[in-house]
């Protein structure tokens, strides 16, 4: 009897301990199948990408030209929404889109101010965006893009064309850029750092011709690399790398937009804390709005803002 009592006592023990092993396959088999469908911080990225080249394409167009044709429009007939002031003296922009909202040509609405300082330039004959040694140094004032705050800790911009390089020769840019952004509606905040190389990839006439020639930014087209850090609306930290994007500033696909340039070829491998790569693919240079991102294999479409 005593000896039946321990085998029916073992017999117990092995179905919980049984049981448990099982309950804990299960669970870890249901985990590890439930895909990483998550895209909204990749779209975060997306929207700082997007912040922080419009805002250096503001200064590249202001110290070309001195004038803002691609982004200013008007609120009524008679006074322009967007200012320029210029200081030949402190070697200074200011674009002051003012605070009741200043819609643009690329149908985004600005409020606030941003300042450009080229003060640094080496040599000190560099006052133009397209002068090899150019440096361009970007401050911002109550700075908000379609409801989104953005603040920005540092952004420069340097020319790092070789000094005497021939016609023809691509223009290139270094940039660095530490700004963060509060989104619309309570949407989180984003802290996004960036090291970029940028590339005018159109170095011929009519967008660029020589050094005493401003560049036409209408007619440009420009690639991206490098890297970026921070962290995201959900708080993760996360890493990104840009490869190869493109943006042509002959490409608009809203008509009502006219001067919204996409991204329109080129890749960003965004890494979210510890999870999956994704890969935000902008295609193969198509003039439009649309892309992919694909993570574990499984790709998803999206419509570029």
């Amino acid at each position: 009897m005593k000896t039946s009592k321990i085998y029916l006592g073992l017999a117990v023990a092995l179905i919980a301990v049984s049981i448990t092993f099982s309950s804990c396959r299960k669970k870890e088999k249901t985990t590890e199948s439930t895909p990483d469908t998550e895209q909204s911080t990749a779209t975060d990225n997306n929207l700082a990408e997007v912040i922080a080249t419009d805002i250096e394409a503001i200064g590249s167009q202001i110290t070309e030209s001195s004038t803002l044709t691609i982004y200013k429009t008007t609120n009524n007939s008679i006074s322009p929404c967007a200012s320029v002031l210029s200081n030949t003296v402190a070697k200074t922009y200011t674009v002051d889109f003012g605070t009741t909202g200043c819609l643009g040509y690329d149908g985004r609405t600005r409020t606030g101010k941003l300042f450009f300082n080229y003060s640094g330039s080496t040599p000190t004959t560099a006052i133009y965006y397209r002068n090899p040694g150019f440096k361009m140094v970007v401050t911002s004032s109550n700075y908000v893009v379609d409801g989104n705050a953005v603040t920005i800790t540092n952004k420069t911009i340097t020319n790092t064309t070789p000094a005497g390089a021939p016609t023809g020769t691509n223009l290139t840019w270094a940039v660095s850029s530490n700004i963060s952004i509060t989104k619309a509606n309570n949407g989180g905040s984003i802290n996004w750092t960036c090291s970029r190389t940028k590339e005018l990839t159109s170095s011929y006439w009519p967008c660029y011709y020589s050094q005493t020639v401003p560049i036409d930014w209408t007619k440009a087209k420009v690639r991206l690399n490098g890297t970026a850090t921070g962290t995201n609306t959900k708080g993760e930290s996360f890493t990104a790398k840009a490869i190869d994007l493109v943006r042509d500033f002959n490409c608009a696909p809203d008509v009502s937009k006219p001067r919204r340039h996409p991204f329109i070829s080129g890749k960003i491998e965004y890494t979210p804390g510890s999870r999956p790569l994704r890969v935000i693919d902008f295609g193969t240079g198509a003039c439009d709005f649309n892309g992919t991102v694909t993570i574990n294999g499984q790709s998803w479409p999206f419509t570029l803002q």
